[in-house]
């Protein structure tokens, strides 16, 4: 336990050294750091919405729009059951008001057209599980005659509303704090009015241009036997659609969507073999499957890649890609396939969102609060430093200074995660400080109670370590599991909150059992002391 082969001391300085030069930006002026050699790292703490400001944004949620949605899916589902069921005909399918409507062609078809279409109408919502009973019907079939109405109900249009918005909450969280370390505030005001809150935010147009972005990706069929002169006169025919290319002019495409942007797991910027900025995505199982479906019957074919309603690239299939993987070319430079890739693993905003109000806003706290906190952090670090040093002697001083590396290690972290401190953070810090003072009180008493039972120092130092170890890491693995649940279940303040306790956790385990004993074996081991001074 007590001895330190070369690489281990290597290991030592290494860390030390990475924590020091990573938390050094935090103490230099923006004109120090813009002086920085290249490879030095330049990213510092920034400060929450409660301690610096940042940017309010009160945002309006388009619902009307869901109920648009949910008309189309339902002709869409009507003009599948006609191509799926043999000699079953619907005619003048329409959207009005929150109907479809459309009729049979023949009697006899009456009732099978009611058995293929009775099951649109048992779809619950609402967070109800439909076994158990309850639950909101969406969807209500009636028919008089030949002529069958779908009504969307007026507790259904409400329920999917609400998710609406709250996907649209969860897009922002995505878009704006992809890594959770932001502390951002997205909370919903009213039934379609969000709130978000981003600390340190100075560039609120960018902002707004990455949460207004519908980034809706969709990949269609593109309509090769349509003249020009069918496309100028809005001669389309039945599901097809003319869309913007993006470089200019129109193109037309069927409006069914082969595969869209729910079904990407992950997208980011690259390159393509000609070297221009292309964006490479991968499909899940299910996107993989349609995907390749598509392209194996489709070979030589040109299908569409649209963004929000304009195609940015049509290529032509030259073999069946069944590897759920591809590349997008023609979304821009370098920077906006960057935004691009944030865009789409974020996933597509459910719904338009207006900004109704922006404001820069300053700290919640006010100076004298943040002056008080800072003067209790300060008042209780120095009363734990004079504690260990009274109680344990030259072993607290031990600690003590595996105390002050610890804390640099910490922000040095934080600051390569791009993290914001907040007082949530702040709490997270100092708890990981009480726990890494614990490790050592219990490793200074099992040493203790060694020495007082006879054992020589070099024994008395092996057996505290030895035996506290197993108690030291159970502690700190329970806690690091604590603070991933309250990563993965939280969001805002509680990631802050989980993000600073687990890095705080790893850096004291590595103060507290590796640095001091360090400190501690290499000084008994030069000084060969009869009795431990603690």
């Amino acid at each position: 336990m007590l001895t330190f082969p070369r690489w281990k001391k290597l290991f030592i300085l290494l860390v030390c050294l990475g924590g020091i030069l990573t938390a050094l930006p935090n103490f230099l002026t923006e004109e120090q750091r813009s002086e920085l050699p290249a490879m030095m790292p330049s990213d510092t703490l920034s400060l929450g919405l409660d301690l610096q400001g940042g940017v309010h944004l009160l945002l309006e949620a388009e619902t009307d729009d869901v109920v648009d949605t949910k008309l189309k899916n339902l002709a869409e589902q009507v003009r599948d059951i006609r191509k799926s069921v043999a000699h079953l005909n619907f005619r003048n399918i329409r959207i009005s008001g929150t109907s479809v409507t459309f009729e049979v062609t023949r009697d006899e078809y009456i009732e099978r057209a009611r058995e293929e279409l009775l099951p649109i109408t048992q779809t619950t919502t609402g967070g109800v599980n439909p076994l158990l009973g309850g639950g909101v019907q969406e969807v209500t079939l009636e028919r008089e005659g030949r002529k069958f109405t779908l009504n969307l109900t007026p507790e259904g249009i409400n329920v999917q509303k609400r998710d609406a918005v709250a996907r649209a909450m969860e897009v922002i969280r995505r878009r704006v704090d992809p890594n959770g370390t932001r502390e951002i505030t997205v909370q919903r005001e009213g039934d379609d009015r969000i709130v978000l809150q981003v600390p340190g935010e100075d560039d609120p147009e960018a902002l707004k241009r990455i949460i207004q972005t519908a980034a809706k990706l969709t990949f269609h069929d593109v309509v090769t036997d349509l003249s020009q002169q069918d496309m100028q006169r809005g001669r389309l025919g039945a599901g097809v659609s003319l869309l913007p290319l993006k470089e200019g002019g129109m193109i037309a495409i069927r409006d069914r969507v082969i595969v869209d942007g729910a079904d990407l797991t992950n997208a980011q910027p690259s390159f393509d073999q000609n070297g221009r900025p292309a964006v490479s995505f991968t499909f899940n199982t299910s996107g993989a499957r349609k995907f390749g479906n598509h392209t194996r019957a489709n070979i030589g074919r040109p299908f569409a890649i649209a963004l929000d309603e304009v195609v940015i690239s049509a290529p032509t299939i030259q073999s069946a890609i069944l590897g759920g993987s591809g590349i997008i070319t023609g979304a821009g430079d370098v920077t906006e396939t960057q935004e691009l890739a944030t865009l789409l693993k974020a996933g597509a905003l459910p719904i338009p969102l207006e900004v109704l109000e922006q404001r820069t806003v300053g700290p919640d706290l006010g100076a004298d609060s943040i002056a008080a906190g800072e003067w209790a952090a300060v008042i209780g670090f120095v009363g734990v430093i004079i504690f260990m040093t009274v109680s344990y002697g030259l072993f607290g001083i031990a600690a003590n200074i595996a105390l002050v590396v610890n804390l640099i290690l910490i922000m040095g972290a934080l600051s390569l995660f791009g993290a914001t401190l907040t007082l949530p953070g702040i709490a997270g810090i100092v708890l990981t400080i009480g726990m890494a003072v614990d490790a050592n009180v219990l490793v200074f008493e099992r040493i203790r109670e060694e020495q007082n039972a006879g054992a020589k120092p070099f024994t008395a130092m092996e057996q505290g370590y030895g035996q506290a170890f197993s108690t030291i890491m159970d502690a700190n693995i329970t806690t690091f599991i604590a603070a991933a649940l309250l990563y993965v279940l939280g969001s805002g303040p509680v990631q802050g909150f989980a993000v600073t306790l687990g890095v705080g956790i790893v850096t004291s385990i590595f103060t507290a059992v590796v640095l001091t004993r360090f400190f501690l074996a290499s000084w008994v081991t030069r000084a060969r002391p009869e009795k431990l001074p603690i």
